[in-house]
């Protein structure tokens, strides 16, 4: 299956955001130019939330899930309507329930062999976690793993994103850098950051 995260490139992570505050954070998202968005399963009513966006948004946002920790949480995920399943780390039985449910695999990994064991189960991207390293050490997995493809996640900002890119990122996971859920939101300037990182990753 080719992965649309291919097109979009960036997936914005959205975790810890109040219910609430979850529609316009989608919509200042979506009106900056990002197509594609995580619900992290440890925020508030992450299901129903994520049932409500599928419902509302349909092909118009490609809608995941992720800190998905195990198969049982894949399945309750797809019921709700995700299209990906992103997890912290590589499980398996997590790879084979998203596979065996139709959609995008991203498991986590950060080493070498936990990288080529993702690719081996399946995954169609391997999330490299965490990247706060920096590019170089993405551009040298590339070096020996050009086939497997990579989005490097924690760590990634607006600063850093094109060097990521050049490194050999396909996708990239922005968590905080683009929404910050640690106080108010000001969805203006949400808007405005969400297009700064869609400008980085398209020219």
């Amino acid at each position: 299956m080719s992965s649309p995260l291919f097109g979009h490139r960036l997936v914005a992570i959205v975790r810890g955001a109040l219910p609430s505050d979850f529609p316009s954070i989608l919509s200042a998202l979506y009106e900056g130019g990002v197509r594609a968005v995580e619900v992290t399963l440890n925020s508030p009513d992450a299901l129903s939330l994520l049932a409500a966006a599928s419902s509302f948004w349909g092909d118009r946002l490609l809608l995941g899930a992720g800190t998905v920790m195990d198969a049982a949480s894949v399945d309750a995920a797809v019921a709700s309507g995700a299209r990906f399943i992103i997890s912290p780390h590589l499980d398996p039985l997590v790879v084979a329930a998203t596979l065996s449910a139709g959609i995008i695999s991203i498991p986590g990994a950060y080493t070498p062999t936990e990288i080529v064991t993702a690719h081996r189960l399946g995954a169609h991207i391997v999330k490299v976690f965490p990247a706060s390293v920096g590019p170089s050490y993405l551009r040298d997995l590339r070096g020996p793993l050009p086939h497997i493809p990579l989005m490097p996640t924690g760590g990634v900002t607006l600063s850093n994103i094109k060097a990521f890119s050049q490194a050999g990122a396909v996708a990239f996971g922005v968590g905080s850098a683009l929404v910050d859920t640690s106080g108010p939101i000001d969805f203006s300037a949400l808007r405005a950051r969400a297009a700064e990182f869609v400008e980085a990753v398209t020219l």
